[in-house]
């Protein structure tokens, strides 16, 4: 039984939180693309937890955690999480697995990241997290990756790594202007012949393993990174993350069986926020976008980048709706709405004076668009912060969440109104709305 978790819009919709609640239960958290540039913050019993590479579910001691092998993972970054979480009290002994067919990052990934980002120039950068995903990805598609199951025969992992190394120096030169020059390539072959002995307890074959959990009917909470608006394929490219973040990515990052997914649930921030470069139909530039940013708290886990804040645009969640399939939506956040005396959402798009259902595929066209916006009250007198259940809501809130759901046709089962993971108000049955609450 497998619940997929994805967040709909341009990413930090809050996916940690809803991970988090459903992994009380679950036997297996798994991640199935992306690499140490996701950033998922989870606050459990007064602690928060930051988790990069990480499954979310490493909080619940009964939950085995499962890093894919269509994830990218940095080694150094791995262990370092892994220590940060253990001084928190965590026991991770034993629940953490990696694919042996995962691709590593290497620091050389990291520092190429950089170089690529300058070579764009400012006004033409992606905005990436410099974690060198982006490198990473290319020489997977490139077919000359390294794999975690490249650690285990040294000798062609080491001729990989220096051909890796030759090609970008005819690209850039020695790097040595960028602190990877010929004592950084031995010293990064010294510490991955050390790695390899501390990573095998975690590598397994994740295809037998995810294949075995799924025939005993185990239950599986797939953790999706970044968002649809950033996949490779169905984002604003080039303003886009190097994987799959969609439904499209999980089934082949985890080698999942399509017939055991019973839920693909699409997290939904109330408003819309975007890290990075690239087109944000519904940015605001105003004190509105400030009040949102300021008491969202919108500051990027892995970044620490401010992030850039807008109206709730349903034309970009609908269309996330028609590739990842979502049986239900985590509205996450709504409370940051409490504030506000009125509450814009955009419905449609304007492009040269014509009006457009369909979601653009250009990022030229996507900068062009005018939101098109329709006025809501706000529910200023009727906060639903740390609201318990929706008997709390005012009818303005209700009707508010009502209307995003026959918008896009599809049922919202949660709602956030408060950042710790007991602020979440979820249907009574799942699937079904949580305005169908009776208490």
């Amino acid at each position: 039984m497998t619940t997929i978790i994805l967040g709909a819009q341009f990413g930090d919709e809050g996916k940690g939180k809803l991970v988090d609640v459903l992994c009380r239960s679950a036997d297996i958290c798994a991640r199935s693309a992306g690499g140490s540039n996701a950033g998922h913050t989870v606050v459990a019993n007064g602690i928060t937890y930051d988790f990069h590479l990480l499954p979310s579910g490493l909080v619940h001691e009964q939950c085995t955690n499962v890093i894919g092998s269509g994830v990218v993972a940095h080694i150094p970054s791995f262990f370092d999480e892994l220590e940060a979480a253990q001084s928190k009290g965590l026991n991770t002994e034993g629940r953490i697995k990696i694919s042996n067919r995962a691709h590593i990052v290497l620091d050389l990934h990291r520092t190429v990241d950089g170089l690529e980002e300058e070579e764009l120039g400012k006004n033409k950068s992606i905005g990436t997290t410099k974690r060198g995903i982006g490198p990473t990805y290319a020489n997977k598609a490139s077919r000359n990756g390294l794999r975690i199951a490249d650690l285990y025969t040294w000798d062609t992992f080491e001729e990989k790594f220096r051909r890796l190394v030759a090609g970008y120096r005819k690209r850039f030169g020695h790097l040595e202007g960028f602190s990877y020059d010929d004592a950084a390539v031995e010293a990064e072959l010294v510490r991955y012949k050390e790695y390899a002995e501390r990573l095998k307890p975690f590598v397994v074959d994740a295809v037998t393993y995810m294949s075995k959990a799924t025939a005993s009917n185990k239950r599986i909470i797939v953790e999706g990174a970044n968002a649809l608006l950033l996949d490779i394929d169905y984002g604003t490219y080039p303003f886009v993350t190097s994987s799959n973040a969609s439904l499209g990515g999980c089934i082949t990052g985890l080698a999942l069986n399509p017939l055991a997914i019973k839920e693909i649930i699409g997290v939904v921030k109330a408003y819309t926020t975007r890290v990075g470069g690239g087109p944000f139909p519904t940015e605001l530039f105003d004190e509105v976008g400030e009040q949102i940013a300021t008491i969202g708290h919108e500051i990027g886990v892995t970044t620490k980048r401010k992030r850039r804040c807008g109206w709730l645009d349903l034309v970009l969640v609908k269309y996330s709706h028609s590739v990842n399939h979502y049986t239900s939506i985590n509205l996450t956040k709504l409370d940051i709405l409490d504030a506000f005396d009125e509450i814009k959402v955009c419905e449609a798009y304007e492009v040269d004076g014509q009006i457009i259902e369909d979601f653009p595929a250009d990022a030229e066209t996507l900068a062009k668009v005018k939101p098109v916006y329709k006025s809501y009250p706000g529910w200023k007198s009727s906060p639903i912060m740390n609201t318990t259940s929706i008997k709390q809501w005012s009818q303005t809130t209700v009707d508010y969440v009502r209307h995003i759901e026959e918008f896009l046709g599809v049922k919202i089962s949660s709602v956030g109104v408060g950042p710790k993971r007991e602020h979440l108000i979820e249907a009574e049955v799942a699937g079904q709305s949580v305005l169908d609450n009776k208490n």
